[in-house]
């Protein structure tokens, strides 16, 4: 592992120590050097971006949080650095929310930018009770908080799986539908919604494709940079939306964990030195999260 110097927190910062981070789809594109070519690095780069713990030490002038109490946060910003897959992390007060009582600190910290995402996204789609939702990447991280979102808002889910245990695992957490992405996927969704679907989170897949099974005045949200002027349709809302994760987002993300309204699906944990394992078991799973146990 590589050894890197801890620092005391400046003021107006704390010092988190890590109990868990998670694994997201971003850690592989670093790790795979898909990135380094779009965002300025500061050495020695650590990837995760994903952590909760305990705060450990607080700098002058922090009154908002103390030694002690059990946090979650994203590591955020338009560069490379320092990451959650350490043993402590420095943060800023306001990035963080407190874990409620009753979840662990592997839930929380699966929930972080997957679950916020989920969040951000179906906000933006204003899903409901009168929604025919296509959740299009409903297997990764984002797609599995946002079946299980559209569900308890009241909307019909459509998501997208391989059949066998993925389908059963949607299934499970609230999707109506699931249609097999390997086959002829507007077939389905056709046999499903024959009028198309209102609304799409476009999180996986050609988005040219899928907006042709929106029906007129449908919303698609895309997490891949899909806009209107490049789907060519002028009878349908297209946003492109942007990871975002905030203290606000993260607190009714964990209150829905300990009230049990909201699933975590952790479906593996690798201790800190075997990280490398853990990036090649998040391309390898189906539904669920990968975790990395720090302490």
């Amino acid at each position: 592992m590589l050894e890197v110097s801890d620092r005391d927190p400046a003021p107006g910062e704390i010092r988190v120590a890590v109990e868990a981070a998670s694994v997201n789809g971003f850690d592989v594109a670093v790790a795979a050097g898909r990135v380094w070519d779009s965002m300025p690095a500061e050495f020695p780069v650590v990837l995760g971006r994903d952590f909760a713990g305990t705060v450990e030490q607080v700098g002058e002038g922090v009154t908002a949080l103390a030694v002690g109490d059990r946090v979650v946060g994203t590591i955020q910003g338009p560069s490379l650095g320092p990451g959650a897959m350490a043993e402590r992390v420095i943060a800023s007060p306001s990035s963080l929310a407190r874990i409620p009582s009753g979840v662990s600190a592997e839930q929380a910290a699966a929930i972080g930018l997957a679950g916020s995402t989920a969040y951000q996204i179906l906000t933006t789609l204003d899903v409901g009770t009168a929604d025919v939702l296509l959740v299009s990447g409903a297997t990764g991280g984002v797609g599995a908080f946002a079946v299980q979102l559209a569900s308890a808002a009241g909307a019909v889910v459509i998501a997208t799986a391989l059949p066998g245990e993925t389908t059963d695992a949607l299934l499970k957490l609230g999707a109506t539908h699931v249609v097999d992405f390997s086959g002829d996927v507007a077939a389905q969704i056709r046999a499903i919604a024959p009028d198309g679907v209102n609304k799409i989170l476009h999180a996986a897949g050609d988005a040219r494709e899928l907006v042709e099974l929106l029906a007129p005045g449908g919303h698609l949200a895309s997490l891949l940079g899909a806009n209107a002027e490049m789907l060519g349709r002028d009878d349908v809302t297209v946003s492109p939306v942007f990871a975002h994760v905030t203290a606000e987002r993260l607190t009714y993300l964990l209150d829905e964990v300990a009230s049990g309204r909201l699933d975590v699906p952790v479906v593996a944990s690798y201790p800190l030195e075997k990280a490398a394992e853990a990036m090649v078991a998040f391309r390898e799973i189906g539904v669920g999260k990968v975790l990395v146990s720090v302490s």
